[in-house]
């Protein structure tokens, strides 16, 4: 298993959560790419987008079917978020896009968990590499990062 799974399941397994990482021969670095080499819906895949607010880092676990406002989440943080380049995100959680979970970061981040993840009894986030994610559900995703499940999405036009 790749060093940056072996973070990820480490810290499942320290937080208490006996689910597995699962690795793929092919890639899983987009929500599609997830969707497929699991045999899930997009819908079900947990994306885990990195913002910056100020100095602060930002983590919205998001529906692979959804697109974040950054509006909404502004509001309900109280300021205006950005999307953080590839050298913040590396910073701030020490994995690389593509393969962000949403777990074992080098820095402690606000957290907020699309609302529509909530419909599905599993859903699957990254692990750590853009081949690696591991199955969870909802209300664990919510528990291990200790993030809070708001409505983050955007409208369609």
């Amino acid at each position: 298993m790749h060093p940056n799974a072996q973070k990820v399941q480490a810290t499942l397994t320290s937080l208490g959560h006996d689910t597995e990482v699962v690795e793929f021969s092919e890639s899983t670095r987009t929500s599609q790419e997830a969707a497929a080499a699991i045999g899930t819906s997009l819908a079900q895949i947990a994306k885990s987008m990195i913002f910056a607010m100020g100095d602060e880092g930002v983590m919205v676990v998001t529906s692979g079917a959804n697109r974040v406002s950054t509006d909404k989440v502004g509001a309900l943080l109280g300021g205006e978020i950005g999307r953080a380049d590839a050298d913040g995100v590396r910073k701030l959680t020490g994995f690389p896009i593509g393969g962000v979970p949403p777990v074992a970061h080098l820095e402690g981040m606000t957290v907020l968990i699309d609302e529509d993840l909530t419909k599905f009894d599993e859903v699957w986030a990254a692990a750590g590499t853009p081949n690696a994610v591991f199955r969870t559900t909802p209300a664990a995703l919510a528990e291990m990062t200790g993030g809070r499940i708001a409505d983050i999405k955007e409208e369609p036009k």
